[in-house]
């Protein structure tokens, strides 16, 4: 059965995949899968610390039900542009979902993954910005998530849509129980005769 994979690196944004890699594994019962660009563990900016389950030359990309990037400042620097970029050109190729939310977004533009696709970002100015040759302002969304062919992107703000667009990629929910989640968790509002499965 294909895994859940996310991109860990030093100072990534832990929150931003802190509601859907719980609910991936709850409602979904999938397994999570961390990668690194090493071995070496990695400290978030919530400064976690953790050691990555593959380096992501390992991966077998047959292995990958959705492939996720959380945000983080090391996209707006130095980091293996081409082994990433490469990467996620093959998995787009063969339609393997991607998520990618904030800063994470300037990569799949890179990559020009994002031609041709409706996509978000932290803002338009944000990502046209970051990525000097980025020229699919006609695909942008002023959305807080947005999810075209398989590719999800989100604002660093919306990572409680990012991780609702990706259950419904995924469809670990029914339609009424997302609703309920989503309520819930961005609206504070609970109903009291909801059973919600366990771990």
């Amino acid at each position: 059965m294909a895994r859940v994979y996310t991109l860990l690196f030093n100072g990534y944004a832990d929150w931003e995949i802190g509601n859907v890699l719980p609910e991936l594994r709850r409602f979904g019962k999938l397994d999570i899968v961390t990668v690194g660009f090493t071995d070496n563990p990695v400290i978030s900016m919530g400064g976690l610390r953790v050691s990555p389950d593959l380096v992501l030359s390992q991966i077998d990309i047959q292995d990958i039900l959705i492939f996720l990037i959380p945000g983080g400042e090391m996209w707006e620097g130095d980091y293996p542009i081409a082994e990433i970029e490469d990467f996620l050109r093959r998995l787009e190729k063969i339609g393997i979902p991607i998520g990618a939310i904030c800063a994470a977004t300037t990569v799949l533009a890179r990559a020009g993954i994002l031609q041709n696709r409706k996509h978000t970002s932290n803002s338009l100015n944000y990502i046209s910005s970051k990525v000097p040759n980025y020229s699919a302002h006609a695909y942008y969304t002023n959305s807080l998530s947005t999810c075209d062919k398989h590719v999800i992107t989100a604002s660093g703000l919306g990572y409680v849509e990012f991780a609702m667009d990706i259950f419904n990629e995924l469809q670990v929910m029914t339609p009424e129980m997302g609703e309920v989640w989503f309520n819930a968790m961005k609206n504070g509002q609970y109903p009291d005769n909801i059973e919600i499965p366990h771990a």
